[in-house]
């Protein structure tokens, strides 16, 4: 498999010759305004250009939406992919979404698994931040909580696991038990609302993680480009070097790894 690291939460998996192009914000740098929920809202974002055009980006054979904070998809991808372009998507609620802007081929992964070319696609559970807190706070802004991870699995590859926008929970041990996949993307800028409750992994969580699962190659995505990040490359750098840890990937944007 390859993975190319866009920005942010984009990137490409070519898992057994298929190209899945996941979670597209596509747009310039700086185009909108930090989340005013978030810590440091003054900031705009994305805080970076994309490394590639985004004719490059949409050349793929489907794409893998997570969830539709306007941080993993925006009026960008909206234009740029082909409105017949195969989606996959976590709930009816998000179908629904994209089908009433003129997409015709969403579908929605399950727990049981989605087969696709020889490739099956097995939604993940998450917790964007814990529960009890952040998702009264998405109900009062009107923005949905949830959000999915993916496992990819097929016999000519190793097992992939795109965990998602997620804090390490029960939910991430639950699938990393039922599974054992071999690589995993995790979601690593510590990504914080005002009040300092993380939305997504940081360094804390990565730490849990590699002492239950030291086997596991990580790589580390969603770095650098949110207004309201907590944790950078250099500071996961300076993290793994201290640390000794060997199977950590923190590619930059525009970066391809092969595994």
């Amino acid at each position: 498999m390859e993975i190319t690291q866009i920005r942010n939460a984009t990137i490409i998996v070519e898992y057994n010759n298929v190209k899945f192009l996941i979670d597209p914000w596509l747009g310039p740098k700086g185009y909108m305004s930090g989340f005013d929920t978030g810590i440091n809202p003054e900031i705009r974002q994305p805080r970076v250009e994309l490394p590639m055009s985004i004719n490059e980006i949409v050349d793929v054979d489907a794409v893998i939406l997570t969830h539709i904070h306007p941080d993993h998809w925006d009026i960008y991808a909206e234009e740029a992919i082909d409105k017949d372009k195969l989606i996959f998507v976590q709930s009816e609620f998000d179908k629904h979404y994209l089908v009433s802007n003129g997409f015709n081929n969403v579908k929605i992964l399950s727990y049981d698994g989605f087969k696709y070319k020889d490739i099956t696609l097995y939604k993940t559970s998450c917790q964007h931040g814990k529960r009890e807190i952040i998702k009264p706070i998405c109900d009062k802004i009107g923005m949905p909580y949830d959000a999915m991870g993916v496992i990819f699995k097929n016999s000519n590859e190793k097992t992939l696991y795109v965990a998602g926008d997620t804090i390490y929970c029960d939910e991430v041990k639950d699938t990393m038990d039922k599974f054992l996949p071999n690589i995993v993307v995790l979601n690593l800028c510590g990504a914080s609302v005002i009040n300092g409750e993380k939305l997504i992994m940081n360094k804390q969580d990565l730490k849990e993680f590699i002492q239950t699962y030291p086997d596991t190659t990580v790589i580390a995505s969603h770095m650098d480009t949110v207004s309201h990040l907590t944790v950078t490359r250099k500071d996961l750098k300076e993290f793994i070097m201290i640390n000794n840890i060997q199977k950590i990937l923190v590619p930059e944007d525009g970066e391809k790894i092969k595994l």
